[in-house]
């Protein structure tokens, strides 16, 4: 009797229902090897990759792609090598440009909605693969060498070709569905704002004082750790030594009770490729500047590659999102279900500010820390803030817990 061995969907964590299957990487009659990627499923939160339980061959795939499908759920089946499969597989997709194993799933997508050649797209992920920033940049590159119709200028960083629009002429239009990613941001989203009474306190700091600190050490700190001392540590620093000091902004609402954490779990909102993600970084008062900046660092290549795994994106006791990085100057975040209380960043600009009795120019940063009015009230979210702006105007107050 032929001994087969099944692929399995594995465990999903409470917050994940089911998954979508986005592309099988292999065909009935297929040798595989153990842990060989086989399949990636798109959750709400990641891409995750389904490795191979075991050596053999591909000898059937049951559910195709495009399916959705819950934990456990059987996907295929692995035999012994040489045998002929035993079942077909389901109707296949579309035959793949040449060069389109190297493509993120996020990558293939957006190629196939465009009908782009991967071989004319330049991959910067290992091995030349290619993710959808590397798909973004070859259409920008594209669009600045070639003029192209008004059609074609719906999506400024991805330009759709005009045989796939529809509507009237002059007036064209494309429907395209959400991703699960984007479908669950929505979903989120909305939940904050019909259950948390969401305020936001304004403040501005001077950055000066972190910028010479840099401009100081920052070449030593890169030899010494091998990572690049940015902005983001010295916010996550502080945030913790606020939220020390005020408890109830690191708490969270369950019910009819209130939360305390007595850890520091710090969500840093990155961009992907296939949106915005919030992935944690744990146990933030146990970390040094330098852990804070590896871990970001890994975070950053992880949402690149598409590779964060759930267990990187679930739990966190406080949030800090940089809007700067996008030239915004001020905004109001919102709040990343349980945790009550999210800072947001905004862009560094030169203001002129009164100093000593001089008017000088400083540059200065908004702040914006929004909270859950429910059970954190105004004064402690504006002492809180006072707080993270006392520690990044003296850097030195972080050291000694001042």
């Amino acid at each position: 009797m032929t001994t087969t061995t099944e692929v399995l969907v594995p465990a999903l964590p409470e917050s994940v229902a089911d998954a979508t299957i986005l592309a099988w990487h292999k065909q009935p009659g297929d040798l595989v090897k153990k842990d060989e990627n086989l399949v990636d499923l798109e959750t709400d939160k990641v891409v995750l990759e389904v490795p191979a339980p075991a050596d053999g061959q591909l000898a059937e795939i049951l559910i195709g792609e495009g399916e959705t499908v819950t934990a456990a759920t059987v996907l295929a089946r692995i035999g012994p090598a040489g045998e002929a499969p035993v079942a077909a597989a389901p109707p296949a997709a579309p035959t793949a440009p040449p060069g389109e194993a190297l493509l993120a799933p996020a990558a293939r997508r957006l190629v196939k909605e465009l009908d782009l050649n991967p071989a004319e797209i330049a991959g910067t992920g290992k091995g030349g693969r290619i993710h959808k920033s590397d798909v973004v940049a070859h259409l920008d590159q594209r669009e600045a060498s070639a003029p192209l119709a008004d059609a074609e200028r719906l999506a400024p960083t991805a330009p759709v070709q005009a045989p796939a629009l529809g509507g009237e002429a002059g007036r064209p239009e494309q429907r395209v569905a959400m991703t699960r990613l984007r479908a669950r941001v929505a979903e989120r989203l909305v939940q904050a704002q019909q259950t948390a009474a969401i305020l936001t306190t304004f403040n501005e700091v001077d950055m000066q004082p972190i910028m010479d600190l840099r401009t100081k050490y920052k070449e030593q700190f890169e030899k010494a750790h091998n990572v690049r001392m940015g902005f983001m540590s010295f916010f996550v620093k502080a945030a913790v030594e606020a939220l020390r000091r005020f408890p109830i902004i690191n708490a969270s609402v369950d019910g009819g009770d209130i939360i305390y954490h007595g850890y520091y779990d710090i969500g840093i909102a990155v961009s992907s490729p296939r949106g915005l993600v919030v992935p944690i970084l744990r146990n933030c008062d146990q970390l040094s500047m330098a852990d804070v900046e590896q871990g970001i660092a890994e975070f950053g290549r992880k949402a690149k590659e598409g590779t964060l795994s759930f267990e990187d994106l679930t739990g966190g006791t406080f949030s800090i999102t940089n809007g700067g990085i996008f030239g915004s100057l001020l905004s109001t975040p919102i709040l990343n279900p349980p945790q009550s209380a999210i800072l947001g960043m905004h862009k560094i600009q030169e203001r002129p500010m009164v100093v000593k009795g001089q008017i000088v120019a400083r540059p200065m940063m908004y702040l914006a820390l929004s909270y859950d009015h429910r059970i954190i009230d105004g004064r402690d979210a504006v002492q809180c803030l006072v707080t993270i702006k006392d520690m990044l105007e003296d850097p030195s107050r972080l050291l000694l817990g001042v």
